[in-house]
């Protein structure tokens, strides 16, 4: 089962929680057992795990990835696009994660959530894959 969705971001560098949506996608699926793999179409954007209970941990993120890929520092890129930086931050995150499902549900921790980075916006869409596979019978 695979589905598409899009999400609007509002800022240049920011993370927005998507564990609600992609929670839905698992619950109507109709998977009890498996993967649930989670992927940004996009190459200056990422996904990640990290607490959603704070939204200060987003801001924190987006921080300390400025500080240690500053915008305009000489990158080669920067002359056809201007977005080096979102590139090279991207790659460092990652364009996806894997969670595990277990009885109809994504597999977290209490203060986990999948966040989509956006690092070179505002975007008036960002399309995030959501693909599940099932836990064959002869593993349960």
């Amino acid at each position: 089962m695979a589905e598409i969705f899009q999400i609007e971001t509002q800022q240049s560098k920011q993370t927005l929680d998507i564990t609600d949506r992609v929670a839905e996608i698992v619950r109507r699926s109709g998977v009890r057992r498996g993967l649930c793999h989670v992927m940004v179409l996009h190459a200056t954007a990422a996904i990640v795990v990290n607490e959603n209970d704070d939204p200060n941990i987003g801001v924190d993120l987006i921080s300390a990835l400025d500080r240690a890929i500053p915008d305009h520092a000489g990158w080669l890129h920067d002359r056809i696009d201007n977005n080096a930086q979102a590139h090279i931050k991207a790659a460092i995150l990652g364009p996806s994660e894997i969670l595990p499902v277990e009885e109809g549900a994504l597999v977290m921790g209490t203060w986990q959530g999948l966040m989509l980075v956006e690092l070179d916006g505002p975007r008036s869409t960002r399309r995030v894959s959501v693909q599940l596979l099932p836990a064959s019978e002869a593993s349960e």
